[in-house]
């Protein structure tokens, strides 16, 4: 059942992080976990780690089918939007190659030629530009590409809630393509309630709309924030239509598309629901484990099978189920709603915390502050103390010089060998034999609760008869 551990995708260089000396995966005593072994009935991908690309070439080209480019002329300007989260899906391949055919299927239907890559950043000022720089995409897109940060010029939108603010250059075209994707980061926030929309409060949107999203409302709440964006007469006037990598923990098992931006949502939910219910369920279980962040992306996003280090962090709730209020009702948890749950910020479950790498910039001081954590090397720790979105960072983590001795070292303090590698892998797991042992133990019985139980009750509350399905 256990393999040798996988290779994971490689990280792309970025003046967010420093380059890893060695991969968790290259740990002595790492095995690989498949995610079948542990949930025969995952949904079959289409693309998984080594994949021939030109699947996901056939699979765009097959859904864009269906969809309506009548009002796309041949002398008008298209955008085509995306956002940067999506460059680190299975090393970000698929997802580039998703654009490039939603540009080449666009062109030959409607004979526009002025199709423009439009890159929604994160927080900072120089991820697009890596991102086109790393993927080729200026080259293919003939030059016509640009980033959408959060500091750029806003456009005013008029919405049902008042004035919003995208970014302008956005929708700075006749017509524009909103390209995404299924992920399930950041369940903890948006609940899978008007998930397909989410870009439209961030990656499209000035710095002030992403604050009301965080800061104004909280958890499900926020959500309709992003709604009343792409209402607005504004959004619908230049809106076509919306293209989806949908993903699973196994990878990527389908593109939808469609000019009703709600159909394909509802559609992304029920898959998601039965895609990540089981290995999202498992990770809640983990009584006691040691994560070894080893990604190039922030933190709360680093994948292990799939599944983000966020949503570890925040396992403590059922956050599918609707009946659950939400633990804050501010940006990470800084104020607690009426009835909220007593959680801990984080995970207790998280007895010891390695950070082999990730990107600065995005706060997370929450982490040191509540578990023990080593950073290794000293360049990485020179970054964070240098982060001004952590500046007390390094004050409550220490460092180790290899990733051998930060593991050696957090395994006698944290009492457990259970290591789990958020190393953006897909498909399965590198981990310790002993948290191999754990997840097997208790995979079945998470399946046949989800099978019987949760999973028809998280469908129901969103308004789907499991029966139908």
């Amino acid at each position: 059942m256990l393999e040798k551990a996988v290779s994971p995708p490689s990280v792309m260089s970025s003046v967010y992080c420093v380059e890893p000396i060695q991969r968790a995966a290259n740990l002595p005593g790492i095995v690989f976990l498949p995610l079948r072994d542990l949930f025969p009935d995952l949904p079959k991908e289409i693309y998984s780690p080594g994949s021939d690309i030109s699947i996901i070439r056939k699979a765009t080209e097959d859904a864009l089918d269906g969809v309506n480019m009548d009002m796309i002329r041949s002398q008008d300007t298209v955008n085509i939007l995306c956002s940067e989260h999506g460059f680190i899906l299975l090393g970000g391949e698929p997802y580039a190659e998703m654009l490039r055919t939603i540009k080449d299927v666009v062109q030959e239907r409607t004979g526009c030629k002025n199709i423009r890559l439009r890159v929604g950043e994160g927080l900072g000022l120089k991820e697009a530009k890596e991102i086109i720089q790393y993927y080729k995409l200026d080259q293919y897109f003939n030059g016509q590409t640009a980033g959408l940060s959060p500091y750029g010029k806003g456009v005013p939108i008029e919405t049902e809630i008042g004035t919003l603010y995208g970014v302008a250059r956005a929708y700075d075209a006749d017509w524009f393509i909103h390209a995404h994707y299924s992920d399930l980061r950041e369940l903890y926030w948006h609940r899978l309630i008007n998930r397909a929309l989410k870009p439209f409060a961030m990656s499209y949107a000035r710095l002030e709309t992403r604050g009301v999203y965080h800061f104004n409302f909280g958890p499900r709440s926020s959500n309709f924030v992003q709604k009343a964006i792409f209402d607005s007469p504004f959004i619908q006037q230049k809106f076509t239509f919306g293209c989806f990598l949908v993903m699973s923990p196994m990878g990527i098992i389908g593109i939808d598309a469609d000019n009703d931006i709600y159909q394909s949502d509802r559609r992304l939910m029920v898959s998601s629901i039965k895609s990540y219910g089981k290995p999202v369920r498992l990770f809640s279980e983990i009584d006691e484990c040691i994560p070894v962040l080893d990604g190039g992306k922030w933190a709360m996003y680093l994948h292990a099978g799939g599944v983000t280090f966020g949503n570890l962090v925040n396992a403590q709730l059922d956050f599918f189920d609707l009946d659950v209020i939400p633990p804050g009702s501010g940006f990470w948890l800084l104020e607690k709603a009426p009835g909220a749950p007593k959680i801990k910020a984080v995970n207790p479950a998280i007895k010891a915390l390695v950070i082999n790498n990730m990107w600065r910039s995005m706060m997370c001081t929450e982490l040191p502050i509540n578990t023990p954590t080593v950073v290794v090397g000293r360049d990485l720790a020179d970054m964070l103390i240098t982060d001004s979105s952590n500046p007390e960072f390094m004050d409550y983590a220490v460092t180790a010089e290899s990733l051998e001795s930060a593991v050696n070292f957090v395994r006698r303090i944290a009492n457990t060998d259970k290591l789990i590698a958020f190393d953006g892998s897909w498909g399965g797991i590198n981990l310790s034999p002993s948290m191999a042992e754990f997840m097997l133990e208790k995979a079945p019985e998470i399946s046949r609760n989800v099978d019987e139980k949760l999973l028809p009750k998280w469908l129901r509350q969103r308004g789907i008869d499991p029966e139908q399905l």
